[in-house]
């Protein structure tokens, strides 16, 4: 009894001083400005919470970054790193604006669903490729998302600049607006579209099935501990990890795809906005666990929208939250290693 109650300490005690270690870290770099950390502190912590818009705000980035954080959850219970999440969402974007494009005559409800369809096959075939590069010419998925990332920032590059720039000229802002017939809903007076946290959500939650009630998800977690292991026992190894990589593609591609009909309304250079690295936070610090992956995301959200208001109110950059979120996750890991 004695003994699980020194786990329970510990397993409580760990967590609580990542927090406070990766907050100390965060202090000293705001103090080093010379502003407040507790004015700071309280415009980057409920600085989204303010207004009705900024909540709306929230929770639109709070969506992409979830449906790339449980992305990345299926590829990490399959044992692969996939640093190429970036791209996969930026693919998916470019091939969901193939159908909007192609037939913008066509109903609204059809081309969604087209977009949708598109875009989580490019994220999927985007992430094949690492798979591929992994199986026939002995690269690290690591090393391969990197470069396919860069490729794919590239590609979206030429598709602005290129085939999709603007009627008057080309322009580094974008295409041209999709007409408003194709804009996925939103709330008056707010940027939010009810459609894209439901989608997250819906995601998060058959990912959760599949890893924890399936027999697929049983596999996955045993190649992800020794493929060598679960090949020798029947399982197709090399297959499942495939299949990890194009399920994160696909939900990574349906997060481009909302950036597209949801948020900006055309293809722009940074479409992924930095989305798909911000989930690889997430997932870090969630250890790729489904239960953990909605609250850290929105709490990654709620930093980044509410930072935006320090340039403005205390002169400060806004990057401060990415500080934040970095060390939460990097003495997270040291707490974990400590452990091991």
């Amino acid at each position: 009894m004695r003994t699980d109650r020194l786990k329970l300490a510990a397993n409580l005690t760990r967590p609580l001083l990542a927090l406070v270690a990766a907050f100390a870290l965060t202090t000293l770099a705001l103090l080093s400005t010379g502003v407040s950390p507790l004015e700071a502190y309280r415009l980057v912590l409920f600085g989204a919470f303010s207004t009705p818009v900024r909540l709306s705000d929230m929770i639109m980035l709070a969506a992409p970054l979830l449906l790339c954080a449980v992305g990345l959850s299926i590829t990490f219970a399959g044992g692969l790193y996939n640093l190429g999440v970036e791209g996969q969402m930026i693919a998916g974007a470019i091939a969901a604006m193939v159908p909007l494009r192609l037939w913008p005559d066509w109903p609204p409800l059809l081309l969604w669903l087209l977009a949708g369809l598109s875009g989580a096959a490019g994220g999927a075939l985007w992430a094949l490729l690492i798979g591929a590069l992994r199986r026939y010419a002995n690269v690290s998925e690591i090393f391969a998302g990197l470069g396919m990332n860069f490729l794919a920032s590239g590609l979206a590059l030429y598709m602005v600049l290129g085939p999709w720039r603007r009627q008057t000229s080309a322009s580094l802002s974008g295409t041209d607006l999709l007409p408003r017939d194709l804009w996925l809903p939103t709330i008056d007076r707010l940027r939010l579209a009810p459609a894209a946290p439901v989608i997250a959500l819906l995601a998060l939650a058959i990912v959760w099935w599949a890893l924890t009630k399936t027999r697929w998800g049983l596999e996955v977690r045993a190649v992800g501990l020794n493929p060598a292991a679960a090949g020798r026992l029947g399982v197709a190894a090399f297959r499942r990890m495939a299949e990890t990589l194009a399920a994160c593609g696909a939900l990574a591609g349906i997060a481009g795809m909302l950036q597209v009909v949801a948020v900006h309304h055309a293809l722009i250079p940074n479409i992924s906005s930095g989305i798909g690295l911000l989930g690889l936070l997430v997932a870090l610090l969630a250890r790729a666990d489904p239960r953990w992956l909605l609250p850290i995301a929105v709490a990654f959200a709620s930093f980044t929208v509410g930072s935006i208001q320090l340039p403005l109110t205390l002169g400060i950059d806004s990057a401060i939250a990415g500080v934040l979120q970095g060390a939460l996750v990097l003495f997270a890991l040291v707490a974990r290693a400590r452990v091991r």
